[in-house]
């Protein structure tokens, strides 16, 4: 099995045989949870793949005053504020999370394992994965995403303002993805690309100026520095664009936690598949929560960072009745532990 090497300094795990949260995944609402964590004094790990969602982008739009930071910055400095109250952020994938204790015993365990077989157990898991963006199969498309196609007007749109931009459409929401663009530009270009579209909404697209086009899109042409430059029509053509705009499938990171069996719920227009969740990120498996855009599809990294904060506050409080009630067992004689 191939080793792949940290892309920053990790943490061993704890030595200690139980520890009171592992959190999966180390984006903005897995390090904001554990940062919350961190700081009521509780033992946590983050389990971090080192593959965010926005790692090709340039820069994070927004979000009040870190506007215009790089991706990777964000989370160096996250990780360096999690560690700064004790907690411990370790790079790895995880290959299997699953309950660890007898369902007679009363008491919550959970087992993570990683893919190079180290493994740990905590009395609660956060699940903070994100997701996955899954592009249209058109060939040239993938290496320009994050920076010339592009999926969200309030994270890319100003960067690409006044731009000859294309959506090329995957479904119905694409609809609106295109009326916020209009917002961005004068000159875009509607592709159809095998999606429907009803006379209301052409000609509402006629009413703002937007160019629909019905031949399918069969790749994109570069230009010779290797930008995008536009897009290759089926009949031959070549559409002149600078930008392209999809709406992608979003499908939340779900590898290696089978075993805990959480439900999840899909987006309507085919848009999304996400893990089920109530307040705070609770689900409905005990001792198991989730935050950000493994639940959220839709949330910016604000948003994200908020979801992982709630969840941290709500497993604590919930540690917290755990340990009160342990307490009160053991001054009664009776020492099972929640």
């Amino acid at each position: 099995m191939a080793v792949t090497t940290s892309p920053y300094p990790s943490d061993a795990l704890p030595q200690q045989a139980v520890v009171d949260v592992v959190v999966i995944g180390g984006g903005a609402a897995g390090l904001n949870g554990a940062l919350m964590l961190a700081r009521s004094r509780r033992s946590v790990v983050v389990i971090d793949s080192g593959s965010p969602r926005n790692a090709p982008a340039k820069a994070m739009h927004g979000f009040i005053v870190l506007d215009g930071t790089p991706p990777s910055e964000i989370l160096r400095r996250g990780r360096e504020q999690v560690r700064h109250y004790g907690g411990r952020v370790v790079f790895g994938e995880v290959a299997r999370a699953e309950p660890a204790a007898s369902p007679t015993d009363g008491v919550l365990r959970f087992t993570v394992t990683l893919a190079d077989n180290r493994r740990i157990t905590a009395r609660r898991l956060l699940v903070a994965t994100g997701l996955k963006d899954v592009l249209p199969e058109v060939p040239g498309l993938a290496g320009h995403w994050g920076r010339s196609v592009v999926h969200c007007p309030y994270c890319h749109g100003w960067e690409v303002r006044d731009e000859p931009i294309g959506i090329l459409a995957t479904g119905a929401a694409s609809v609106g993805h295109a009326f916020l663009f209009r917002q961005l530009t004068e000159d875009l270009t509607y592709f159809t690309h095998g999606t429907d579209l009803d006379e209301d909404t052409r000609a509402r697209f006629t009413a703002r100026g937007i160019r629909v086009i019905d031949t399918p899109v069969t790749e994109v042409v570069n230009d010779q520095d290797g930008a995008l430059a536009g897009v290759r029509l089926a009949d031959g053509q070549v559409v002149d664009r600078r930008v392209l705009a999809v709406a992608t499938q979003m499908q939340a990171r779900t590898q290696g936690l089978e075993g805990l069996n959480l439900p999840v719920q899909d987006l309507p227009n085919n848009m999304g598949r996400g893990f089920a969740s109530g307040m705070a990120g609770s689900t409905e498996v005990p001792g198991v929560w989730v935050a950000g855009n493994a639940t959220d599809l839709a949330a910016q990294v604000g948003a994200s960072a908020a979801a992982g904060a709630l969840a941290g506050a709500d497993i604590n409080s919930m540690l917290a009745t755990a340990d009160t009630d342990a307490a009160l067992h053991a001054a009664q004689g009776d020492p099972t532990a929640p």
